[in-house]
């Protein structure tokens, strides 16, 4: 009885010792810190080709809104939807009313201005009432143009009738009668990343592409170089002149366009190691800094196949950057460096 005792004592201490080992190995376990798994490139300069890709609308060169400057009944429109007119061509016609009342008072002023003249010179009457006669000439005449030219309005610009929202007869009470577009030339603003800003001059050519003609390039020409910085999305806008005598483009049209820039030095990574930040448009990176994560921001610049430039002042040749497996890292953990290329 007193062995059976002993060995009991034995074994109870046994099992102790034995789960007391286990859980210093579960412990140690735990305690190990986790390395994530992969691969990185070392950044050199490689020699690219600068080429500024935009996608954009044409819009007519010049647009016109037939609004006249008088209310009133539009006595007749002269043109429709699709037609075709040249500078100067009539387009509407309004109510002659007071146009031909102030015609009427304009020629009698003339008359009344040409009798005090000889009047004065004859001393019958004074200096005073002439020049009073002669500001309500000046005045009426200056009326009377304006009144011309809102109650028969002409076309600019040669162009296409692209709305008409009258018909005759009907009483116009401020929205445009008509829109005029320039389509023979037409423009396109195109915004341009910042930093090209000192790299891009009025007088550069530019192609134009549309999807409904793929093998045709239409030659353009940088006009307008915009003066300012958009500080919401780092970019400046050129306005663009594209010839269009065979009318194949249309205003509303989405093109593309290129830019060529010329030969200049990069850093790439391939595009898939750059992160977006979860519910913002911020870009980010990590780099390699004695085996541990470092994330950077970056902006992004031209991408080249499925290699696209990083931009940031920590970004330079020579860093380290993971290249694979950057979507499972958080700053400042341990990486194990499978390859460096």
């Amino acid at each position: 009885m007193k062995n059976c005792s002993i060995l009991l004592v034995c074994a109870a201490m046994a099992l102790a010792v034995a789960c007391n080992g286990s859980q210093k190995s579960k412990q140690n376990t735990g305690d190990r810190v986790r390395e994530e798994l992969v691969e990185t490139t070392v950044l050199r300069p490689v020699e690219v080709m600068r080429t500024i890709d935009v996608s954009t609308t044409l819009e007519g060169y010049q647009k016109m809104s037939v609004a006249p400057g008088v209310t009133g009944r539009i006595e007749h429109i002269f043109v429709d939807v699709g037609s075709r007119v040249g500078r100067g061509a009539n387009l509407v016609r309004m109510d002659q009313q007071q146009y031909n009342t102030t015609k009427l008072t304009f020629a009698n002023l003339a008359l009344e201005l040409s009798r005090l003249e000889a009047l004065v010179a004859s001393g019958a009457v004074s200096q005073q009432t002439l020049d009073q006669t002669r500001l309500s000439y000046d005045q009426t005449k200056e009326s009377l143009r304006f009144l011309e030219e809102n109650t028969f309005v002409k076309a600019q610009f040669g162009g296409v009738i692209s709305a008409k929202n009258y018909e005759d007869g009907e009483l116009y009470s401020g929205q445009a009668i008509l829109e005029l577009t320039q389509i023979n030339t037409l423009k396109a603003l195109m915004p341009i990343p910042e930093s090209y800003y000192p790299q891009v001059k009025a007088g550069m050519k530019v192609d134009i592409r549309s999807d409904i003609y793929p093998d045709t390039v239409f030659p353009a020409t940088i006009e307008i170089v915009y003066p300012t910085i958009d500080p919401a999305t780092h970019t400046f806008n050129v306005k663009v002149r594209i010839p269009n005598s065979q009318e194949q483009l249309r205003p509303g049209m989405y093109v593309h366009t290129s830019l060529e820039m010329g030969q200049s030095t990069a850093l790439l990574i391939p595009y898939q190691s750059v992160q977006k930040l979860t519910g913002a448009n911020d870009r980010y990176i990590y780099l390699n800094e004695g085996g541990t994560a470092r994330r950077i921001f970056v902006q992004i610049g031209q991408r080249f196949d499925d290699m696209i430039e990083v931009i940031s002042d920590e970004v330079k040749e020579g860093v380290e950057v993971v290249t694979t497996g950057a979507e499972k890292l958080v700053d400042g953990c341990k990486l194990n460096v499978a390859k460096t290329y």
